[in-house]
């Protein structure tokens, strides 16, 4: 887990409540279940109307990066490859069977078996390029979905405090109730505010980040597999990758 997450998601809301709460409010006035149905029940109907079911489950799978990210140990993998290429120029590219036999990563797999099945470097290269480029835009469309969350939410929270005051001025004959009423009606506007700046948007800056750090260490993947296919020193290969890391 990264902790890191819920420390800026928790320190976000605990500075609205206590900066609320230094103005002499109250943690009930914030909440208000009539408003919080309108902001999350709205934005989420829009985005469900707005988004393809494909790209829809596809955000919905990458929500879980938030707090449980994609592991980039780039050490671990330079020196991965480079065992790779000593195997290579040891037993021939056919003594990576076992290696590709037991990846588990699909992507690593079929670049292992391209690279066993002796396909031109040129090839493998094109053809992990385009699927490495078809991982990053659906992940990268994936944060957009919470992007749009961000636009809709203020905008749904309006119309909640448009429809919080339209009530309110039907209770124009009881004055003693509009000054609650009022403040109910803006609280529409705070939740829609609050979980467009305090979620939905750091939420898809965040995946959009990891998604583009993802397509970096499946590049670096591909380099070092075309340095294997073309037969570079292993020791060659670690430092072309190392370049690699230092910049991703």
């Amino acid at each position: 887990m990264d902790i890191l997450a819920v420390v800026g998601a928790v320190l976000a809301f605990a500075a609205i409540i206590m900066g609320n709460s230094l103005e002499g409010g109250t943690f009930a006035s914030l909440l208000d279940g009539p408003a919080f149905i309108i902001v999350i029940g709205g934005t989420l109907g829009a985005i469900i109307l707005q988004t393809p079911y494909e790209r829809l489950k596809r955000s919905v799978s990458l929500l879980s990066w938030v707090l449980i990210p994609p592991t980039f140990l780039w050490r671990d993998e330079i020196e991965r490859m480079a065992t790779w290429s000593r195997i290579a120029r040891r037993e021939g590219l056919l003594g990576l069977e076992n290696v590709a036999d037991g990846t588990a990563d699909d992507f690593h797999r079929k670049g292992l078996e391209l690279l066993i099945d002796g396909v031109e470097p040129l090839t493998i290269r094109r053809l992990l390029e385009s699927d490495c480029q078809a991982r990053l835009d659906a992940d990268i469309a994936g944060s957009q979905v919470f992007r749009s969350m961000g636009g809709y939410a203020p905008t749904i929270g309006i119309l909640g405090a448009v429809i919080g005051l339209i009530q309110v001025m039907g209770n124009l004959a009881n004055p003693e109730e509009l000054g609650n009423g009022i403040a109910t009606a803006f609280i529409a506007t705070i939740y829609g505010v609050g979980f467009a700046n305090l979620l939905f948007l750091p939420i898809a800056d965040r995946i959009k980040s990891l998604a583009i750090r993802k397509s970096s260490a499946d590049e670096m993947f591909i380099e070092g597999l075309i340095a294997i296919a073309e037969g570079e020193h292993p020791r060659n290969i670690e430092v072309r990758l190392q370049g690699i890391a230092a910049v991703a």
